[in-house]
C-alpha cells in the first residue's frame, strides 16, 4: 500500500473499459480494526445530536486522525469579496514552489460542517505536494445556508483569486482546483462554471460526491459501516438543497450536458469508498468528452483516507503521489 492503482490514463478521449467492483487489496488493517470497533460503537445519526455537535466532533477527530502538519513558509488569514459579502479563506505558502499556478481548495464535510482548522494539516499538506500555493475556501455552510450559497462562495472566491492574485500573495498563474468530498462536487461545479472565463490547468477531485441521488454498486456495497454512511449523507443533501432540483448539474455534476472543454483532471477514489463508482462514472463522462483524466485508486482504503496520516503512513505517502500527478498536468499546461 502506499502507491494509487491508476485505473485511467486518458489524454486521447478514448472511453476506458472499467470494472465497476473489482477488489483487488484487503482493508488496510488499522482501518479494519476501526470499522469492526464503528460496528460495535455505530455512530449516531445526525439528526439525533445537531449540527452544532457534529461540527465539534468533526474538528476533534481531524485533530486526533491526521499527522503533525508541515511547516511553511507562510500562512495567512485574509477574506475575499464575494456577491454576497465576503469569504474567508487561508493562505498557505510552500517552503519550495514548482510554479505559478495557485490551488483553491474546498474542504469536505457533506455541505453542512468543515472549517479552516479542522483542514489544516491536509491543506498544508495540498500545498507542500503540489508545490503551489494553496487558497482555502471556508465556504457557507448548510442548513444555515442552504444551496447555492455554499458553491457561490467557490465561484465567486476562485474568479476573484484568478483576477486578482496579487489580493492572495501570488503571481498572476492558472488555478488549480481541488476538492474533497463536498468540496469535490463544488471543484466540479467550478470547473465547469470557470470555461472560457478563467484559465484552469487542472480539478483534482479526491473522493468526491456527485449528485445526492446517484445509485451505484459501491454505495451499495460499501453505505454502512465504511466510515461515510450512505443515510447521513442523504441526511445532509437534504439540508443543503432543501427544495432545489437534483438535476441541476450545479447540484449533480453527472448530469451536466456538455464537459468538452472543462479542465483536465485528476480524480483520487478510494478502493472501499461508498463514493467510488460515482467518481469512476464522471471519469468516463470527462473522457467521453475528451477531457485529460488521471483516475487513481488508494487501495484497501476509505473515505477520506488522506485525513488520516496520523494513523495511516501510507496515506501520507499517497498524497506526495497525488501531488506528483498534479505537478505533472501543471507542468504540461499551456
Amino acid at each position: 500500500m502506499g502507491n494509487y492503482h491508476t485505473l485511467i490514463v486518458s489524454r486521447t478521449g478514448a472511453i476506458p473499459m472499467l470494472s465497476v467492483i473489482d477488489i483487488m487489496a484487503p482493508l488496510h488493517p488499522v482501518l479494519a480494526s476501526l470499522i469492526t470497533l464503528a460496528h460495535e460503537n455505530p455512530p449516531p445519526h445526525p439528526r439525533e445530536i445537531g449540527y452544532q455537535e457534529l461540527r465539534a466532533q468533526h474538528v476533534a477527530t481531524s485533530r486526533l486522525t491526521e499527522a503533525p502538519p508541515p511547516e511553511m513558509a507562510g500562512v495567512v488569514d485574509t477574506t475575499i469579496p464575494t456577491r454576497d459579502g465576503s469569504v474567508p479563506v487561508r493562505i498557505y505558502t510552500p517552503l519550495e514552489q514548482s510554479s505559478s499556478a495557485i490551488g483553491v481548495y474546498f474542504h469536505g464535510g457533506g455541505f453542512v460542517m468543515g472549517t479552516l482548522e479542522s483542514y489544516d494539516a491536509l491543506s498544508r499538506r495540498l500545498a507542500v505536494a503540489c508545490g503551489i500555493t494553496i487558497v482555502a475556501v471556508e465556504y457557507r455552510l448548510a442548513p444555515e445556508n442552504p444551496f447555492p450559497s455554499g458553491l457561490n462562495d467557490a465561484v465567486d472566491a476562485t474568479f476573484h483569486v484568478a483576477q486578482n492574485p496579487s489580493s492572495v500573495n501570488c503571481a498572476p498563474g492558472p488555478i488549480v482546483l481541488f476538492g474533497d468530498s463536498a468540496g469535490g462536487c463544488l471543484a466540479a461545479v467550478v470547473a465547469q462554471q470557470a470555461v472560457g472565463r478563467i484559465d484552469v490547468a487542472a480539478q483534482v477531485l479526491m473522493y468526491p460526491t456527485l449528485g445526492p441521488e446517484i445509485l451505484t454498486e459501491s454505495a451499495h456495497r460499501f453505505g454502512t459501516g465504511y466510515f461515510l454512511e450512505m443515510d447521513h449523507l442523504a441526511f445532509h443533501y437534504g439540508n443543503y438543497l432543501g427544495a432545489a432540483s437534483h438535476a441541476d448539474p450545479r447540484v449533480s455534476p453527472l448530469l451536466a450536458p456538455q464537459l468538452s472543454e472543462v479542465a483536465p483532471a485528476v480524480i483520487v477514489v478510494a478502493e472501499f469508498d461508498p463514493l467510488r463508482d460515482e467518481a469512476v462514472n464522471y471519469a468516463g463522462l470527462l473522457t467521453h468528452f475528451g477531457v485529460d483524466v488521471e483516475l487513481l485508486e488508494a487501495e484497501g482504503m476509505v473515505h477520506s483516507f488522506l485525513k488520516l496520516g496520523g494513523l495511516i503512513p501510507e496515506a501520507l505517502d499517497e498524497l506526495d503521489d497525488l501531488g506528483r500527478h498534479v505537478r505533472e498536468f501543471v507542468a504540461r499546461h499551456v
